[in-house]
């Protein structure tokens, strides 16, 4: 059973090595912190988190580091959950509050969040199955080519480009678009599929091929909306602290180009009472990513769709700091999209 005290030497202890990366040992603990016992002691406390496993000793220095069993300790027990500070807070509403459109906000979060964090920042976008059609328009661009441009409640618009063998006279191409409206307009993306087939279906002969050509553009374009993909930013933070991985970042960098395996160990965190999750470690070693740690949240689209969004990095990281920034970043991005 671990003491009280040997908890709090636990916690000094990840917080020194996160800010400096050297091995802790028990005299540095004695002269940072004011535990009013003798290194001796320490010593001791320090002797029973390692029988834990909590922390570990890298080479033959006295100084120890924690462990992945540590880390979750000092997750699950010890961080501090602080706020961000004021300073913080407002950049992200400044920043955010600049964007247009769901991309725009994304990619902006990403990008504050990777400021913010100094880590690898993940967003996932929202399925918007549940979304409904509120327009589709056609364009002629030229002869033989048209755009079909797909607008929904959530404000998300999807553009496809479609070639044509034949040219279109605007009133031709004034009755498909009101077709398409008349029987889309109102009813969600679920529904898009049996819709679409029927307008195919029940094309004249002379507009069969125009009719199959663009259904088959917005049936592209409403798979966009059931599909999950993410967006990234600040890659280039794995770089920065390489020498907390053995080896090579490769294989990090390789297990981030594959969205499925980061949206299905997405869907496995589950957040707690403070509406963050962490996955630490060993903890992550099935999806390729035993080396690295994954603070998450999730947030709210405009058509109340959950996804999430969050930050990877190494073991090695300022769990309090990104506990923090993960959560605050996820909620005004919540307000943000409801607003919108």
């Amino acid at each position: 059973m671990v003491s009280e005290r040997s908890l709090e030497v636990l916690r000094v202890i990840v917080q020194d090595y996160v800010a400096s990366r050297e091995p802790v040992g028990s005299k540095a603990i004695v002269e940072r912190h004011s535990f009013g016992v003798s290194a001796a002691t320490i010593r001791n406390d320090m002797a029973q988190l390692e029988e834990e496993e909590l922390i570990s000793a890298p080479h033959t220095s006295s100084g120890r580091v924690p462990t992945d069993k540590g880390y979750r300790l000092f997750v699950d027990q010890l961080a501090d959950r602080k706020p961000l500070s004021p300073a913080q807070r407002e950049a992200i509403e400044t920043f955010l509050g600049q964007s247009v459109g769901l991309d725009d906000v994304l990619l902006r979060t990403v990008r504050l969040l990777s400021q913010i964090t100094n880590q690898v920042a993940i967003v996932q976008y929202p399925s918007f199955a549940r979304a409904q059609v509120r327009h589709v328009e056609l364009v002629g661009l030229t002869e033989h080519r048209l755009l079909t441009v797909l607008i929904t409640d959530t404000g998300r618009v999807e553009q496809r480009v479609v070639e044509i063998e034949h040219p279109v006279d605007a009133p031709r191409l004034e009755r498909l678009k009101g077709r398409l409206n008349a029987r889309l307009g109102g009813t969600n993306v679920d529904a898009s599929s049996a819709i679409l087939d029927a307008i195919r279906t029940e094309s004249e002969q002379e507009d069969e091929l125009l009719v199959a050509r663009v259904t088959h553009a917005l049936a592209e374009q409403f798979d966009e909306y059931r599909h999950d993909k993410l967006v990234m930013a600040g890659a280039a933070n794995l770089a920065r602290t390489e020498d907390d991985f053995t080896g090579s970042i490769y294989p990090v960098l390789e297990a981030l180009e594959q969205q499925v395996v980061l949206l299905r160990l997405f869907g496995e965190m589950a957040v707690d009472l403070n509406g963050v999750s962490a996955s630490i470690g060993r903890e992550n070693a099935s999806f390729g990513l035993g080396e690295t740690s994954i603070i998450a949240s999730n947030y709210r689209s405009s058509a109340g769709e959950l996804a999430r969004l969050g930050v990877l990095g190494p073991t090695r990281m300022d769990y309090s700091n990104n506990l923090a920034a993960v959560r605050a970043v996820a909620r005004y991005l919540s307000h943000q999209l409801g607003d919108n």
